[in-house]
């Protein structure tokens, strides 16, 4: 995998493409397949983390093909994905290899685009028979929130030695999207700079041929490194990523609630201002009775 990080980049073609024609992504689902309930984890063996019609509910999964007994769909906030230290490797210092923020010499965890037999093998595919038959043109998959001790980062690698195409950085603001076209089957560079427990927040939304439109949001679930402890990582809660405009919502609310603060001191000023124009007025008219009292008193006869 060390040599598929060399010569970051852009990239024009889309390295999604590419992987259409290797055989080893070559595969049909079973439209009747089982959709398993318990908890597990996994840390060897292939599998695609994918939308599904589950009772007709639009469900973002992943797609076990570990199972001794048969591939099988579980959801994901049973499920925990270990990266074993298998997948330790070692960052050159190499300029090449900036890209990946982490520091030459430090060791990062990696889920690597070609299999290795000693870790979990990660993709993501739309070939639910379902999905391919109801969805228009294709899905896309948004990366939101991501929780962990160190960063993520995502790519794909047209034949392993051309320049890198990120897909998805935990850097970067929450909500990069990207386009899957149906019935496709993709894996990546899952790149892990610290072990610990991770929780990648995935949407997955389409339009339907009907005209209706289809979303979910779940949690993948990672535990990083031999060390981390798979039950952490199933029970962990996330950190919600605000909805956009969130911060000029509130400072509007805030702004909002403001403006009756304002007007009730606007109306007690009024009212004070009244008060003692009220007892000037007031003042001034006992005054002049008074003074007409004491004149009328002193043209009074006998005085």
């Amino acid at each position: 995998m060390i040599a598929a990080l060399i010569h970051a980049g852009p990239v024009h073609a889309d390295p999604q493409d590419d992987q259409q024609d290797d055989p080893e992504l070559e595969q049909q689902i079973d439209p009747d397949q089982d959709v398993a309930t318990d908890e597990t984890t996994l840390e060897t063996g292939h599998v695609d983390m994918g939308p599904r019609f589950t009772d007709g509910e639009w469900t973002l999964m992943v797609h076990d093909d570990t199972a001794l007994d048969g591939s099988v769909w579980r959801y994901l906030d049973r499920t925990v994905m270990r990266v074993l230290d298998a997948g330790q490797l070692t960052v050159p210092d190499d300029e090449a290899y900036s890209f990946l923020g982490a520091e030459p010499g430090s060791e990062v965890h990696v889920v690597p685009q070609t299999q290795n037999a000693d870790v979990v093998w990660l993709g993501w595919n739309t070939q639910d028979p379902e999905v391919i038959s109801r969805v228009d043109r294709g899905v896309t998959l948004t990366m939101g929130n991501v929780t962990g001790p160190g960063e993520l980062l995502v790519y794909l690698q047209a034949g392993g030695f051309g320049e890198p195409d990120i897909l998805w950085d935990s850097r970067e603001a929450p909500g990069q999207d990207l386009w899957v076209d149906v019935n496709t089957h993709t894996h990546a560079n899952w790149v892990f700079t610290e072990p610990g427990v991770y929780l990648v927040q995935l949407t997955a939304t389409a339009d339907l041929i009907d005209g209706a439109s289809v979303e979910d949001t779940q949690y993948v679930r990672f535990a990083v490194g031999d060390d981390t402890d798979v039950d952490e990582a199933l029970t962990a809660e996330a950190e919600e990523t605000p909805p956009a405009g969130d911060g000029d919502d509130a400072a509007q609310d805030d702004a909002g609630a403001g403006i009756p603060s304002m007007v009730w001191w606007i109306a007690l000023s009024v009212v004070v201002v009244l008060l003692l124009a009220l007892a000037v007025v007031v003042s001034l008219i006992r005054g002049r009775r008074a003074k007409q009292r004491a004149l009328a008193g002193r043209n009074e006869p006998g005085r």
